[in-house]
């Protein structure tokens, strides 16, 4: 073992706790069982000089400005507005639903107030605490809004019922009265000029960081770690001991075309009928650069199986016993701290994923400095 301190992940959890631990001339190992750095937002270019989100599109947008403020210490962030598209019964919306999508899926010239009295007038004021994602669906707008531009886009992307996911995953999209159509409301948005890869790779690039990528670890392989950083799934780190969890993964075509495909970064294909969720072009994620040619990937969404890349916990309502288990486990563990998306089992945007491990690193140094044990340290997982 190169260093006493482990971190297994090398995307932004496990760097940002190495680099932190780093500045404070603390040496650590980081383990990562893929042949690259930066984990789902890993980037690189094709051969037509396209950037790609090899994973899938990540655009940063934050409202931390310390968040914002630590990422452009390691890469020149561009801003960058997201804006994405929808197609629903043969016709091309906006996303989020905004005033615009309300006026043209109903054929209306609605004013901001006059939408907001439309929608409260069609969605169910029977539902008063929402608890899967159809019941927050109905509340928010209604059926016809749902059943156009999320219950089928949100099957095919979770491969269960809206019934059985939690409500708390449509409180992400907010409904607009107005007719501002960007994808976040943040007042950082940005995407690395060179990509993602190489911010991280920036994080790790120090004499007391040791990285050693395709090479999987297990617990009892770290037994004699000072402590362990573990961003992989809590469950693998358990053996499954309570059942495995649920993860989606996903599935792309790449295909490169010449020109422009589709007009935008992210087209989401909302019938149920069509078997994939949504097709990106890449570079609309850098309009700051020219290119002939266009990749794209065509992306479908399916349960994770072994050995396939975890990409989203399911977080189904039923899974609510099994995950306090998981969680009590980790609690009463010692010498391990559990982070990331995969490592907490929540959904987590880039920023907050770098703010808990900043606060992650904060309280170890403190800990050292004290001279006292790391508490179990578990967001909420509920």
């Amino acid at each position: 073992m190169p260093a006493p301190i482990v971190i297994v992940g090398a995307g932004f959890s496990g760097a940002v706790v190495a680099r932190e631990l780093a500045e404070a001339g603390i040496a650590s190992w980081v383990v990562d069982g893929r042949s690259h750095v930066a984990g789902n937002a890993h980037t690189e270019r094709r051969s037509n000089g396209v950037m790609v989100h090899v994973y899938g599109p990540h655009i940063f947008h934050t409202a931390f400005e310390n968040v914002w403020k630590y990422i452009n210490k390691f890469g020149d962030m561009v801003p960058y507005n997201h804006r994405v598209k929808a197609t629903s019964g043969g016709a091309v919306y906006s996303l989020p639903v905004n005033l615009h999508t309300i006026n043209q899926f109903f054929g209306k010239t609605l004013s901001p107030a006059e939408a907001q009295q439309f929608i409260a007038e069609n969605a169910d004021s029977s539902i008063d605490t929402p608890v899967s994602f159809e019941d927050q669906a109905l509340k928010f707008v209604g059926r016809e809004l749902y059943e156009a531009f999320f219950k089928g886009y949100t099957q095919k992307q979770w491969g269960v019922s809206p019934t059985d996911l939690p409500a708390s995953i449509l409180a992400r999209l907010p409904v607009r009265f107005s007719y501002e159509d960007s994808y976040f409301n943040h007042p950082y948005q940005a995407i690395p000029r060179d990509g993602y890869t190489p911010i991280v790779e920036a994080m790790l690039d120090h004499p007391l960081i040791e990285v050693t990528l395709n090479k999987t670890v297990t617990p009892e392989e770290l037994s004699d770690a000072e402590h362990v950083f573990w961003s992989g799934p809590i469950d693998e780190y358990f053996k499954g001991k309570f059942g495995n969890l649920g993860y989606r993964t996903l599935d792309f075509v790449e295909s490169e075309d010449t020109g422009d495909f589709q007009g935008c970064p992210v087209m989401n294909y909302c019938d149920v009928d069509v078997p994939y969720t949504r097709i990106t072009e890449h570079k609309h994620f850098a309009p700051w650069e020219s290119h002939e040619g266009t990749t794209l990937y065509t992306e479908y969404s399916r349960l994770a199986e072994p050995g396939d890349i975890a990409y989203y916990p399911i977080r189904q309502v039923k899974e609510k016993e099994q995950l306090l288990q998981y969680v009590q486990a980790a609690q009463e563990a010692s010498g391990v701290t559990f982070m990331g998306r995969l490592g907490t089992y929540r959904y987590l945007d880039m920023d907050v994923t770098i703010k808990e491990a900043l606060e992650v690193a904060e309280m170890f140094l403190n800990c050292r400095r004290d001279n006292r044990p790391m508490p179990p340290l578990v967001v909420d997982a509920l």
